[in-house]
């Protein structure tokens, strides 16, 4: 983890393992995805330690603090002495994964059409009511 003068902010979320290429970092910075101290920023711009970023991903929102600036994409551990999630952003995303469990359970869908077995199933259901 050597320290660099200036490295972008796509290149710093994709060595921090955020993002799993360069180009899907920059398209969520692009899209608004990622902000830098509350602002909406460029691919492009330089991240320094000590700047905060929200980061979007998915259904997740991670809270950060930048402490240490890499360009080069290691393992998880030392990606993840890159930076530091907010108290607020662990409880918030522990909270927001529960309440989705919990969503996902009461009110589960089938996951698409019925198998072969699915159908037998329903076809002696349904020939047991004649």
């Amino acid at each position: 983890m050597g320290e660099e003068a200036q490295v972008r902010l796509d290149k710093w979320l994709w060595a921090a393992r955020f993002f799993k290429t360069r180009a899907q970092a920059s398209q969520a910075v692009a899209g608004g995805k990622v902000q830098v101290a509350g602002l909406r920023v460029k691919p492009s711009r330089a991240v320094a330690v000590g700047d905060g970023l929200r980061i979007q991903k998915e259904q997740e929102e991670f809270i950060v603090v930048v402490r240490a600036v890499s360009g080069q994409r290691r393992g998880a551990p030392e990606a993840q002495l890159l930076y530091e999630e907010t108290s607020e952003s662990i409880a918030a995303r522990t909270e927001a994964r529960e309440t989705r469990r919990l969503l996902r359970v009461v009110g589960a869908a089938p996951p698409g059409r019925p198998g072969k077995r699915d159908r037998r199933l329903i076809r002696r259901f349904t020939k047991k009511e004649e």
